[in-house]
């Protein structure tokens, strides 16, 4: 009877210590944690990624590294974070684009935006900015409407491609103001700046933080945000809501996640510190300045519902703007 116990008590005990993670042991981290980011050095993720990690790199006691991994309109990026191993020393600093919105564009990715990560925490709301040389004609949103219902058709607008965030804003603008506009697609965004501030270009249509730099160089100026409120930096700037179409709101996102399979602990761990680091009035104002919203990391749960509603809203977006997958 009691040799029974004592076998019971071993086999419970290596039971335990099987279903208890290493994980669990208060050596995490002990090497280098890798942000995986779909975009490149330089670009307005790419700050706001570097100035996160330094801080968070700090509080968890091990340098934050910025992986960039661009092109294959997100798809490189979020498919090397998602088949790392799921052991907490990759992370993936991912926008909409890759885990909503390309869904809906593409039949086929190689990797799957709702099995393949785990929510860590948000990290900020993205506006976007329809921006014009400094010499442009358009000094407001309503005359650029005006040429182009006047003019159909020859306004170029240049974004990232149809089938990119900013692609979708250029087309719901236009729908929703009831004009036609030639879209130049461009490769990168960097392209398209460049052209914009060279004056190749009549309007560019890009995220607020991609544009910020030559918007405070006087290099380009912008005419109206898609957020629903204005953004800091460019208070004096009007909201397209404001200026043309009372509904009108549409934003990118910035968000932490992580593979699935991560251990539970390291996420919740990642997420109160990613939440503590947002909430120094000194970091978010810088990030403010590069041009996200930020108003702390919620939860992973918040993350999740808002993964959910986001899907569901553009699944009805795409569905009445006819936009099929290819």
């Amino acid at each position: 009877m009691q040799r029974r116990h004592c076998l019971s008590w071993i086999a419970a005990t290596a039971a335990l210590c099987a279903a208890t993670p290493t994980w669990a042991q208060p050596d995490w981290p002990s090497k280098p944690i890798r942000f995986v980011l779909s975009q490149p050095a330089g670009s307005g993720p790419d700050a706001v990624a570097r100035l996160i990690g330094n801080e968070l790199g700090t509080r968890l006691g091990q340098p934050i590294i910025v992986d960039n991994k661009p092109g294959g309109q997100n798809a490189i990026g979020a498919q090397a974070a998602a088949r790392s191993p799921a052991d907490g020393y990759t992370f993936y600093f991912t926008t909409a684009a890759a885990l909503v919105t390309n869904p809906f564009l593409f039949k086929s990715l190689p990797y799957d935006p709702r099995k393949d990560f785990t929510s860590v925490g948000m990290v900020g709301v993205v506006p976007f900015a329809v921006s014009v040389h400094p010499g442009s004609p358009f000094h407001t949103l309503a005359d650029l409407v005006a040429y182009a219902k006047a003019n159909p058709g020859k306004l170029a607008v240049a974004n990232e491609g149809p089938r990119t965030f900013g692609g979708l804003v250029t087309l719901f603008l236009a729908k929703q103001t009831g004009i036609e506009v030639n879209a130049i697609p461009y490769t990168s965004v960097g392209a398209g700046i460049s052209d914009a501030v060279g004056g190749q270009l009549g309007v560019l249509v890009s995220d607020v933080p991609a544009v910020m730099p030559m918007v405070k160089a006087g290099r380009l100026r912008v005419l109206a945000v898609t957020s629903a409120e204005r953004v800091a930096g460019l208070e004096a700037i009007p909201t397209v809501k404001e200026a043309t179409v009372p509904d009108f709101d549409f934003s990118g996102w910035m968000g932490l996640v992580a593979p699935s399979g991560t251990p539970a602990a390291i996420v919740a761990r990642v997420n109160r510190e990613l939440d503590a680091v947002l909430s120094q009035p000194e970091l978010a104002a810088k990030i403010r300045t590069i041009g996200p919203i930020v108003s702390g990391a919620g939860s992973p749960g918040d993350m999740d519902g808002m993964l959910a509603r986001e899907r569901q809203h553009w699944v009805k977006l795409t569905r009445d703007a006819g936009i099929q997958p290819e």
